[in-house]
């Protein structure tokens, strides 16, 4: 319990082997601290916490801890066990952009959080507890991130903001809301109908509760007076249901996000001409153009270290193009949020960091406001005015982010990967106004479900500097483009030679190998399969190609678009598996 009321009362967390859960509550529920208590990380004020003797339970901090190792690999050796493969660690960095000689201490946040999101799959344990294992990822390795855990036997308990992957992996959800939880038996695409659904019953009886204690209040003034003692036992009730109403814990209320335009900009937001930009040599982007008209939502994706940055720096005038020419519009107002939160001051307040540390007032939209009225709107309390910023969860920071943001007025948005920690309530209603915003956003971002619910054109990478614009949201542009965002490619090795690399070590070893029936079978059967996925993308691909199909049944489309997807998917992967076993059995036979 930390401070009062409790964080958790009476929550139950119960996983069996194989489930995948989905851990779901607003920022500061609890969520992290059940997971840790899971892990045994953190004790409990109350209740029992059982583990099965002999299971194995890995967990995924949010903010980890690398000190006191000299590389990242051996921080993921480290949480290896006697019996488990040293170069499945190796193997787990490279899928996740890191070499494994990497310096702990000069690794930023998102570096870290791939070494303990390697560190804690190496073993393959029994159960594992992950705490937002998608933040910091681009959007190739959340897709290998997810077939890799869809892959795995062990149990899941996820906490995510990202929509599609909890759809993707969950079987059943826990909902942590005031402190108690409440189980449903299916995944995360049923979770906000049936949170709706409690609600509003909660509603419906809190009303009742009312009307209730309305009716004895008249009885008790106005009715006529029988026996003393049936007066005092119904004033006793009277009492309880007032006490009732008193201890009830109402349902948290949501975020007031309220974006203030300025005066219009010019309908001509930003135009961008043939612009090219490369550091030492290597081309960043080459030759791009665009033109961006007040109203847009443009998203900008591609894997980590193709350039997003630089190129959404050049498009806003930060950054100059080595050649090429950028011409920003007429009267913009322009506001940027950044993934980092490196405007936000740790030893400053709550409240000075909304004031700008001038009392007690602030102006949104022009009108002045007191600051603990605004913070309501953002979900803080009037207790966390005085608190320091660097105290606040990751989730809280970025509403405050918002909160800061907003109450500028602006006709021109930048965000980069605004969605990191926000809670789903807050991401919901933050889609809502960016769909609202009279104004133009430019969208940095890895979250596939907010780009399809924001975004009216997706600018993508398409390797060697090479950028292209296509309409409508991420999954238009998948049919478009007719396949996902492919991975930057890695210098030091390959994820597929990383793994054939690691097979050779094993047929080097001095003992007999050879392939198990599993693999043998494998061997026999994945050239089928590879060809019946091959077929299956080429009729998706026939019926994607109809120009008809997106206007007349965007359902079909979608549903065609999301299929295609994970056919790709199922294709990489049952490619490189053929490709790792045809290279163990060559190396095995050769070595006979």
């Amino acid at each position: 319990m930390h401070g009062q009321p409790p964080l958790l009362q009476g929550a139950e967390l119960s996983v069996a082997p194989g489930e995948r859960l989905a851990l779901i509550g607003r920022n500061g529920s609890g969520k992290s601290t059940l997971l840790q208590i899971a892990a045994g990380l953190a004790i409990q004020d109350g209740g029992t916490r059982f583990l099965q003797p002999g299971t194995t339970v890995r967990y995924l901090p949010q903010e980890p801890d690398l000190s006191g190792f000299a590389t990242a690999i051996a921080y993921v050796e480290a949480g290896l066990g006697p019996t488990d493969d040293p170069y499945r660690a190796r193997y787990l960095l490279e899928q996740l952009g890191l070499t494994g000689d990497e310096d702990p201490l000069h690794l930023s946040g998102g570096e870290a959080r791939r070494a303990a999101l390697a560190r804690t799959l190496a073993p393959t344990p029994d159960v594992l507890l992950l705490d937002e294992p998608t933040n910091h990822l681009d959007l190739p390795a959340i897709a290998w991130l997810e077939n890799e855990l869809a892959s795995m036997r062990a149990a899941l308990v996820l906490i995510s903001h990202d929509r599609r992957f909890l759809e993707s992996l969950s079987r059943a959800m826990v909902w942590l809301d005031r402190g108690t939880t409440r189980r449903l038996e299916r995944g995360f695409a049923h979770f906000e109908a049936w949170r709706d659904e409690i609600l509003e019953q909660e509603e419906t009886e809190a009303h009742k509760l009312s009307r209730q204690i309305v009716r004895e209040e008249h009885w008790l003034r106005y009715g006529v007076t029988a026996r003393r003692k049936r007066n005092v036992r119904r004033l006793g009730d009277l009492h309880g249901l007032r006490q009732l109403r008193r201890e009830r814990v109402g349902a948290q209320g949501v975020a007031k996000l309220t974006a203030f335009d300025a005066s219009g900009s010019g309908s001509l937001v930003i135009t961008a001409d043939a612009i090219t930009k490369s550091y030492g040599g290597v081309p960043v982007v080459q030759e791009f153009s665009t033109r961006i008209l007040r109203g847009d939502r443009v998203g900008i994706v591609g894997p980590n270290g193709a350039g997003k940055t630089t190129l959404l720096n050049m498009l806003i005038g930060k950054l100059a193009p080595d050649s090429g020419e950028v011409a920003l519009g007429t009267a913009l107002a322009m506001i940027e949020l950044d993934q980092r939160r490196d405007g936000l001051e740790p030893k400053l307040t709550l409240s000075d960091t909304l004031t700008g540390g001038r009392g007690d007032q602030i102006t949104v939209g022009g009108a002045t406001r007191h600051v603990l009225s605004y913070m309501k709107d953002f979900l803080f309390t009037p207790e966390q005015a005085r608190t320091p910023v660097g105290v606040l969860s990751g989730g809280e920071r970025g509403r405050l982010l918002l909160a800061r943001a907003l109450a500028q007025p602006s006709n021109l948005l930048v965000l980069d990967e605004p969605t990191n920690d926000l809670d789903l309530e807050t991401l919901d209603l933050l889609q809502e106004i960016l769909a609202e915003y009279a104004g133009t956003a430019v969208i940095v971002s890895h979250d596939r479900d907010f780009l399809d619910r924001v975004v009216t054109s997706v600018i993508v990478s398409e390797g060697a500097g090479r950028w292209q614009e296509y309409a409508g949201g991420y999954s238009d542009m998948l049919a478009q483009r007719g396949r996902g965002i492919e991975a930057k490619p890695f210098i030091a090795s390959s994820p597929v030679l990383a793994k054939t690399d690691a097979v050779r070590r094993q047929v080097a070893a001095p003992t007999k190998a050879k392939l198990s029936f599993k693999q043998k079978h494998a061997l026999q059967t994945l050239p089928t399969r590879i060809a019946a996925l091959h077929a299956s993308i080429a009729v998706l691909g026939t019926k994607l190609a109809d120009p008809g199909l997106y206007a007349h049944d965007r359902e079909s489309f979608q549903r065609f678009s999301a299929e295609l997807a994970a056919a790709e998917t199922s294709l990489a992967t049952a490619e490189e598996e053929w490709l790792t076993l045809e290279i163990l059995r060559e190396e095995i036979e050769g070595a006979g």
